[in-house]
């Protein structure tokens, strides 16, 4: 058998445990969990200092470096976070609908665990413990198969949490991660139907992309987020310089960053010039239209092609193009944008109306940083990832998005004639 198989027996086993566990023994895990990583820091840290410093011996970009990076810090707020978890109301087991029928048997919908859950993800290991919180919440069983880039990290955290939560009394197999970091194991992991209830990808385009395209389980698509500020021609210009220098600066290498800044002719000359000074103090490389090039004795501005419309950069670098106004903004941004995060900046409420039912998004915001897409940030404790597609979930997913419903019908003897 191999280490992927394995494991998925073994989550299986697990999830059927975990089904029959109550909301508190599931909260005890979670505590667990969040005092083990601290009690374990040092194990997690020094594991997490091997990968960046081979991340930075391959000149990885520093923005993907910042993902990779642990500290005492970073580590005590995801221990914060499964606490947080704890505290939240338990969705499993929650009353979506209840009727009688006119046959006298009582129906009702009522939310109960996924199953298994798979994961596979690029060089985030916040995202190993935001994964296992969630799925133990919901009392789902997890298999982590994290990027090369993070593994030492990856398996340094799955082995504190599953320790963790196995010592609180969950069954063994609840937290798992794949060791192999050979592509081979994630096509084995997408291939398994029928052991694996869902598959969750989150990272690039191209990691996204192969996991649609070549899974035999259902995918939850999370997003590629090629995020848009649009400042309309009455926004505050010192309201418009704030969101769109946080949106693309405050943390470059996420996917509610701002990749594009669209800006209205009308006031272009005026608003924009400090924008990409202080975009330009920061280290940002911008990619300018000719009306945002004509203003290149503020700073060098490269030309932008087609495809900087459509990047993802997860770095110091932003496309800015100025638009005629809102009817070419929205137009732009439903072309280009991967119905991620959306924001306008303005003082006219019909325009934001018009922004906010006509932008097609998961998270549409006006006068407000794309950076709030979050599942911490919304209220849900934590996230195991920002969903863009349409069906069963979308936008941040925290708990209510790793369950499902069953139909519980309570008769009397009804037969049906």
């Amino acid at each position: 058998m191999s280490e992927v198989t394995m494991l998925a027996t073994r989550a299986r086993e697990a999830a059927t445990a975990l089904a029959t566990t109550s909301t508190e023994q599931r909260n005890r895990a979670l505590l667990a969990m969040a005092h083990a990583l601290i009690a374990k820091q040092d194990e997690v840290l020094s594991a997490n200092a091997a990968d960046v410093e081979s991340a930075r011996q391959k000149s990885t970009p520093a923005p993907l470096v910042d993902r990779l990076e642990l500290n005492p810090q970073r580590l005590k707020a995801i221990s914060e976070a499964l606490k947080s978890l704890s505290v939240l109301p338990d969705p499993i087991g929650e009353v979506v609908a209840g009727s009688r029928l006119a046959n006298g048997i009582w129906l009702q919908q009522v939310r109960v665990p996924m199953g298994v859950v798979a994961m596979i993800y690029e060089a985030r290991p916040n995202v190993t413990a935001d994964a296992a919180g969630l799925c133990i919440k919901t009392g789902n069983a997890v298999i982590l198969r994290g990027g090369s880039m993070a593994v030492r990290s990856n398996l340094a955290l799955t082995r504190v949490l599953s320790a963790a939560a196995v010592g609180a009394g969950l069954p063994d197999g609840c937290i798992q991660s794949v060791e192999s970091t050979e592509r081979e194991a994630a096509e084995e992991l997408m291939g398994l139907h029928g052991m694996i209830d869902v598959l969750i990808p989150r990272g690039g385009a191209g990691l996204i992309k192969s996991v649609v395209e070549n899974a035999k389980v259902p995918v939850i698509e999370t997003g590629v987020g090629n995020c848009h500020v649009y400042i309309h021609e009455t926004a505050d210009a010192a309201m418009a310089r704030r969101i769109a220098v946080n949106a693309k600066v405050q943390r470059p290498g996420v996917c509610n960053a701002a990749e594009t800044l669209l800006v209205d002719s009308a006031i272009h000359e005026r608003v924009l010039p400090p924008i990409l000074k202080e975009l330009e103090e920061h280290g940002v490389t911008v990619f300018g239209d000719e009306k945002t090039r004509a203003l290149g004795a503020i700073m060098r501005i490269q030309p932008a092609t087609e495809e900087d419309w459509a990047t993802e950069y997860l770095d110091l670098k932003i496309a800015v193009k100025v638009v005629s106004g809102l009817d070419e903004a929205i137009r732009h941004i439903n072309t280009y944008g991967t119905k991620h995060s959306e924001a306008i900046v303005t003082e006219d409420y019909m325009a934001a109306r018009r922004f906010l039912n006509e932008v097609d998004a998961a998270a549409v915001y006006v006068n407000a940083s794309t950076r709030f897409t979050d599942g911490g940030e919304f209220g849900l404790g934590a996230e195991i990832g920002i969903s863009t597609q349409k069906l069963h979930a979308r936008g941040p997913m925290g708990l209510t998005a790793l369950t499902t419903t069953k139909y519980m019908a309570m008769g009397s003897g009804q037969i049906r004639e």
